[in-house]
């Protein structure tokens, strides 16, 4: 089942009428959660509050999948205007960027040069950016471009995907740089990635626990305890220092574990999204972990007495009948 579901949002994800419709539906399908508003001062506030809580972030303008070179330049010019109000404002924070919102599909040159604007200006601030990693179809490209940035600049890096079979020889080839490891949120073929929640469970382990014996940063993105714990447990026998990696999660999820994290002594950063194209990054954060579909229906059908609401959200409502009928579809 669980697999049907993510099935299920990673194509809602990739539909792009429903995309172009969430931009005015607004957050009514509860993306508020886990999308810090729209705007930067918005997302600023929340990464305030973090650091308030002994907690970094790492803010995502969200965007991808660009086709217009002027949609591509304005995205640039909003990163280079956040990365000068992060410098301004002074808060314990970097930023990630996906190259497909910075044209990679309109031209890799045209994407390079956009990235060494946004690099150039950060290094100057000693501010990071991460490359996210999308999809398999442009993995190649990524690497290229961060090859190129890392040619002049030391304050870039990327995120390497353990349900890729190549994840470990690529994480080799990149040793010296700073690299976050998640499990991955796309949908891939089984000729390039385990399909199977426990192989790639158990190739982040072995990716994370190598990582953890080199020299370079790592961020551990994962929500799963499980994990956590084992490579807590992992550092303490090591006798690894807390300063050489961070915990990594999304925010809106797992709250109360990454303030835990953090008052335990552990590095722990938050990856706060924001920005009016939230529709994609929503629906993958629900095909990654369907149980937070729970938490969206009692938010958006229930009020704080757990009484259902004289008026719930009709969109709401929609999805989660879309989802049923898919699910029974498969089932047949």
């Amino acid at each position: 089942m669980s697999n049907l579901t993510r099935d299920f949002f990673i194509a809602l994800s990739n539909n792009k009428l429903l995309n172009k419709g969430a931009q005015k539906w607004g957050f009514r399908l509860g993306a508020e959660q886990f999308v810090a508003g729209l705007d930067v001062d918005s997302v600023l506030q929340s990464v305030k509050k973090l650091n308030e809580k002994g907690i970094s972030a790492t803010v995502d303008h969200l965007g991808e999948f660009v086709t217009d070179r002027s949609v591509s330049l304005r995205a640039k010019q909003n990163i280079l205007h956040l990365i000068e109000r992060i410098h301004e404002e002074k808060v314990d924070c970097h930023v990630s960027v996906k190259l497909t919102q910075l044209g990679l599909d309109i031209d890799e040159q045209f994407c390079l040069d956009n990235m060494f604007e946004i690099v150039e200006l950060a290094n100057k601030y000693d501010i990071f950016i991460n490359i996210d990693t999308e999809d398999y179809l442009h993995y190649e490209q990524t690497l290229r471009v961060l090859d190129a940035l890392r040619e002049k600049y030391d304050n870039v890096g990327t995120v390497i995907q353990s349900y890729l079979f190549r994840a470990e020889e690529d994480m080799d080839r990149l040793k010296d740089a700073r690299l976050r490891i998640v499990k991955g949120a796309y949908k891939e073929s089984e000729s390039v990635a385990y399909q199977s929640k426990e192989e790639i469970d158990a190739n982040f382990l072995k990716l994370a626990k190598k990582r953890l014996k080199g020299d370079a940063f790592t961020s551990i993105a994962t929500h799963d305890h499980n994990i956590i714990n084992e490579l807590k447990r992992f550092v303490e026998e090591e006798n690894i220092d807390k300063n050489n990696f961070e915990f990594q999660m999304l925010y809106g999820f797992r709250t109360d574990m990454q303030e835990a994290l953090a008052k335990e002594g552990y590095l722990f950063c938050t990856y706060v999204p924001f920005g009016e194209d939230w529709y994609g990054y929503f629906m993958r954060r629900l095909a990654e972990r369907p149980q937070n579909i729970n938490l969206i229906i009692k938010d958006k059908l229930y009020d704080s007495d757990n009484r259902i609401k004289k008026t719930p959200v009709i969109v709401g409502s929609a999805v989660v009948a879309s989802l049923a009928y898919f699910l029974c579809r498969r089932k047949k």
